[in-house]
């Protein structure tokens, strides 16, 4: 049997992992893996996170099973966290799930168990694991324009007039905020009119939100998504806390579904406790239940808030001081949208040819697609990269 097996083709953003530790030169810059870093290159644990797991080890008891879909306390603090008042309680199942990888994956499964012909439309780009999930899972999908490599925007008339062809029961993965790999988010009217579109068509809206807090803050980083479950009688998130809680190797993910109604939902919330057990059985919970300290405490919370606001804010202070740099060594404001962008992710329009010079010359690391994890930057290496990049040809 395992003589048969083919090679799969091998993850790009792992094997620029790879290349980047093999590389002997002290200077070089890591921008590729999509982990948050502070100014001393460390992904450090929030303070938030280890005072609660203080806690947990003092008042922790046992390490019995919660259940399939993981404590019930998470999915409610969790969702309310994403989703405010924005739809009652009793429309929405939750699972806990292995990250927000495992919250894709899951929501696939359901899609491909209650709409085995529905087709699935992802914004191009999109995550690269987006893809791949879908194609293992043998499910038809279409891309829509979603960025513009000019100008560094959303082509929002592009993504309409693609979105125009979906069909009654379709899903629409959409990035929840702070898109990867762009770092180019959608307006507020531009959440209006998907919505309307979405509506119009009978499909099925699925978000992805793995960076709530990274953006413009909690509340306005949920806003494309509360704006459609106030308005859509269906829809899927998938939420991971790696990034915005830092506990990326603890796999906290959940998968919300909104029905229309609360009878709609507990066959949901059966459905989706059944699609764990054939898939993992229980959830991991250690990470979960940080979590749920954390949202459910007001002290840890603010603390958690403070403490996110500040690596917010820090990765803006980098985007600023990048397209800064690169006015003044360029003489033009081409890579102003920089500045705009949010989140972890820009693309900067590169080719790969350029994005291997820099490799090459100057020892800095991004992926084939010229997307760069700008928390993967300094004060000190900002100057260095905006070089590169004008030597580049960029």
């Amino acid at each position: 049997m395992l003589n048969d097996l083919k090679e799969q083709p091998a993850d790009k953003i792992l094997m620029l992992m790879q290349a980047f530790r093999e590389d002997p030169r002290e200077d070089k810059i890591d921008l590729g893996v999509g982990v948050y870093r502070d100014a001393d290159g460390n992904t450090p644990i929030m303070a938030a996170v280890k005072e609660a797991e203080k806690r947990l080890w003092s008042a922790e008891t046992t390490k019995s099973y919660t259940g399939l879909a993981g404590d019930p306390e998470y999915g409610r603090a969790l969702g309310d966290l994403i989703l405010g008042d924005a739809v009652a309680r009793d429309r929405r199942a939750a699972v806990a799930t292995p990250g927000g990888t495992g919250a894709v994956r899951q929501a696939l499964e359901l899609m491909r168990m209650a709409a085995p012909g529905a087709r699935i439309w992802v914004s191009d780009p999109t995550w690269p694991n987006h893809l791949s999930i879908i194609k293992h899972l043998e499910r038809p999908s279409s891309p829509y324009r979603y960025f513009d490599d000019a100008t560094g925007q959303v082509d929002f008339d592009g993504m309409c007039a693609d979105l125009d062809a979906v069909a009654e029961g379709d899903l629409v993965l959409l990035h929840g905020c702070c898109h990867n790999p762009t770092g180019a988010n959608l307006t507020s009217e531009q959440w209006d009119k998907v919505a309307d579109l979405i509506e119009a068509k009978g499909a099925i809206a699925f978000v992805d939100i793995a960076y709530q807090g990274f953006g413009d803050g909690l509340d306005a980083d949920a806003e494309g998504v509360r704006k459609l479950a106030a308005r859509l009688p269906e829809m899927l998130i998938a939420a991971s806390c790696s990034k915005n809680f830092g506990i990326y190797r603890e796999r906290a993910g959940l998968l919300i579904a909104i029905a229309p109604d609360a009878a709609a939902a507990k066959t949901a919330q059966g459905t989706l406790a059944h699609l764990n057990r054939q898939n993992f059985s229980f959830p991991p919970d250690h990470g979960a239940r940080l979590v749920t300290m954390i949202l459910t405490d007001g002290t840890l919370r603010a603390q958690w808030q403070e403490e996110l606001e500040e690596m917010r804010l820090g990765m803006l202070g980098l985007r600023r001081q990048l397209a800064d740099e690169l006015r003044q060594r360029s003489n033009s404001d081409r890579f102003d949208f920089i500045a705009e962008h949010r989140g972890m992710f820009s693309r900067l329009g590169a080719t790969p040819e350029q994005v291997e010079a820099m490799r090459r010359d100057n020892g800095i690391y991004m992926v084939g697609d010229s997307r760069i994890n700008v928390a993967g930057l300094n004060a000190r290496t900002v100057p260095i990269l905006a070089a590169a990049m004008i030597d580049a040809g960029l």
